[in-house]
């Protein structure tokens, strides 16, 4: 049992607590409020001065399956072979010793979605799980947790060279399509062999595309330019899929789009140059505008690209160009939870919710503040020394 107390407790749920309290039991938010009581043998953390919030969440990045620092033998992020490898899951990839998990954890970030890169048409799945652990399959969340897909550039410069489609933007929604479609007449064909009870040979790739066409995971859009944010939409509507629009650098010229979709948007990674054409039109501002209109955002760090620990600097600049300091904090907590199907469990402080806190010792937005305490499924994973 722990008690957290006298902290300011931003639940992201609506309520803010000048002076809360939070306890919990067997890894679960058991109780809030103020002035709470609880067992004389209860570990309590005085949060007093601090600011006392749900664990944060990288919604798009590549911890654990891109090693920092390792080279060749750490980098586990795209099978470059051949375009669309959807059988490929991350669970198998992301080696949870990788220490950006302890800077992870540092920074407050509890949760992550990780997965695969952008090299290929179609990468293959992503999962969500938390930062602390020795064992990926303890770690998890969800899994899997969405499916990724990639237009633009990357696709393009992998197989350019390669004698192999697609070189063109028109090959890579050629090849998505063919794909789809191919998993949804596999589907027909399982469907009545089962049911006359006739055998039927699994084929590994449709059967990770499944999920996708019974809407059980959404596609994981890899997108920059606005035509290619339209391009991964029709093709979203042509089949009947969820989508999340990942990057959307360019998702504020294309809001009412974007809005009439329904999509969420998770705009990142914020804090690097404009080292391709697709990023030309980069900007701070993005998701602000996005967020304004309307649009469900989260701010992700897309790491290695920007380093995990960051992610608080991300939301920091996009409220410097006009995010309200609210959204950015829910870009980064419940609104990053729901957009990657996690909403029940993480991203806001409310009882029955797993017990992922972060307690800072001012405003988490604010450059010079320090990460206190972080605490996952009620178990302290990172205390700050004493000077």
């Amino acid at each position: 049992m722990l008690l957290i107390k006298n902290g300011k407790v931003i639940t992201m749920a609506g309520e803010i607590y000048e002076k809360g309290d939070i306890l919990i039991e067997d890894g679960k938010i058991a109780n809030l409020g103020e002035s709470l009581s609880t067992a004389p043998d209860a570990k309590v953390i005085d949060a007093k001065g601090c600011w006392v919030m749900p664990g944060l969440i990288d919604a798009h990045c590549h911890i654990g399956v891109m090693e920092e620092k390792v080279g060749f033998e750490g980098r586990d992020l795209n099978e470059a072979n051949d375009p669309v490898t959807p059988h490929m899951r991350a669970l198998d990839g992301v080696n949870p010793l990788d220490h950006s998990f302890r800077d992870a954890r540092k920074a407050g970030i509890t949760a992550v979605m990780t997965g695969p890169g952008s090299s290929n048409v179609i990468g293959g799945q992503f999962l969500v799980m938390k930062t602390a652990g020795t064992c990926v399959d303890d770690m998890v969340i969800l899994e899997p947790a969405a499916m990724k897909v990639s237009f633009g550039e990357n696709p393009k410069r992998t197989f350019s060279g390669k004698n192999k489609t697609p070189i063109t933007r028109m090959g890579i929604a050629a090849l998505l399509r063919e794909a789809l479609t191919a998993a949804c007449n596999y589907r027909s064909r399982k469907s009545r062999a089962l049911s006359s009870g006739q055998e039927f040979e699994k084929d590994l790739k449709m059967e990770a595309l499944l999920p996708v066409l019974n809407r059980e995971i959404p596609l994981k859009a890899h997108v920059h330019r606005a035509d290619d944010i339209m391009t991964a939409l029709r093709i979203a509507g042509e089949f009947g899929l969820d989508i999340t629009l990942d990057h959307c650098t360019e998702g504020d010229l294309v809001i009412s789009k974007i809005i009439d979709s329904g999509a969420p948007a998770i705009v990142g990674p914020i804090l690097t140059s404009k080292s391709k054409v697709e990023t030309s039109k980069k900007s701070y501002a993005t998701a602000g505008r996005l967020s304004r209109a309307g649009v469900k955002t989260a701010i992700c760090t897309d790491h290695p690209m920007v380093q995990i620990g960051h992610l608080t600097m991300s939301a920091a600049y996009a409220v410097k160009e006009g995010m309200e300091m609210m959204d950015a904090l829910k870009a980064i907590t419940i609104n990053a939870a729901e957009i990657i199907g996690a909403g029940h469990r993480i991203g806001s402080i409310e009882p029955g919710k797993d017990a992922d806190i972060a307690i800072f010792d001012g405003d988490p937005l604010q450059m010079y503040t320090a990460t206190v305490c972080t605490i996952i499924d009620g178990e302290i994973v990172y205390e700050r020394m004493k000077k």
